[in-house]
């Protein structure tokens, strides 16, 4: 005999979570920091709405919130602050203001929006002031900072470079940052950890998760292969960002084994009841 999907369950109170437990799916919490290239508020609103208790944040990527009209961009944080989202705003911001000498105003405009963290980077632009100066001067104003590690136009990431760039998030965690992000730009292709084709280098991906811990380091993934590769590799529990608002929650199902790609994968398909629950990397 063929049992109803409820069976054992009180008639009429199945819920998606209580499926979700039953076939062994875990609960992993939000890590995954999408991001709003400039959407219109109520799209934005709506995904908050659909997906906030998957997000880590959400990141107001480049500069577009700066030029949009302040009423949305102010309507875009306020719905992000009724569904407990914290905010956060890409590196780019903060390196023109950092070079055109207006670091200050651009930390006091960040806090009275209410924006919870920056993003600090030497992406395209050299630091001429200190890491700790410029945490201290965050911190002042109530808002945390996270660290962008590479260069938008150097190229793939080779070991001479990775080593310099540990050096660099450490100096970074030592000042204060509460996270270190690994570039890849919006193609993820030519840049950071992946080559021309948009292959990413798992060994080098490795050295950054041994230097900061899985905890500790962000890696940027902007699109399906990437997104795939990271967590194949490092399995569910992987930190990710540049992820679209749209793609969010395939991110999430394949994290959790839920999409056809990632069932057949050991370290990510979900354990039946019963079986013992191990969260795992594939290497």
């Amino acid at each position: 005999m063929v049992l109803p999907l409820t069976s054992g369950l009180p008639e009429g109170q199945m819920r998606t979570g209580d499926f979700l437990d039953q076939i062994g799916v875990q609960s992993i919490g939000r890590l995954t920091s999408p991001f709003d290239p400039g959407y219109d508020p109520l799209t934005v609103g709506s995904h908050l709405e659909q997906s906030g208790h998957l997000m880590a944040d959400l990141k107001l990527s480049m500069a577009c919130w700066l030029i949009a009209n302040e009423s949305a961009t102010r309507e875009k944080l306020a719905a992000a602050a009724r569904h407990n989202v914290p905010t956060l705003t890409g590196g780019g911001p903060f390196e023109i203001a950092a070079a055109q000498g207006h670091l200050p105003a651009y930390l006091d405009l960040c806090a009275e929006l209410g924006i919870s963290r920056i993003e600090c980077g030497e992406g395209f632009t050299d630091l001429e002031i200190d890491a700790s100066e410029i945490v201290a001067m965050a911190v002042a104003r109530g808002l945390e900072v996270q660290y962008e590690l590479g260069k938008k136009h150097g190229g793939a990431f080779s070991d001479h470079i990775v080593d310099e760039l540990i050096g660099e998030g450490h100096r970074w965690l030592d000042a204060g940052a509460l996270q270190i992000v690994v570039e890849a730009r919006e193609d993820a292709e030519r840049v950071g950890l992946f080559d021309v084709e948009g292959h990413m280098n798992p060994a080098l991906a490795d050295r950054f998760v041994e230097a900061f811990g899985l905890e500790k380091v962000t890696f940027e993934a902007p699109n399906k292969a990437s997104q795939f590769a990271f967590m194949n590799h490092f399995g569910p529990m992987v930190r990710l960002s540049n992820v679209r608002l749209e793609e969010l929650l395939r991110v999430e199902i394949y994290r959790r084994g839920l999409h056809s790609d990632a069932f057949g994968k050991a370290n990510l398909r979900p354990q039946p009841k019963g079986t013992p629950q191990t969260i795992q990397s594939a290497r």
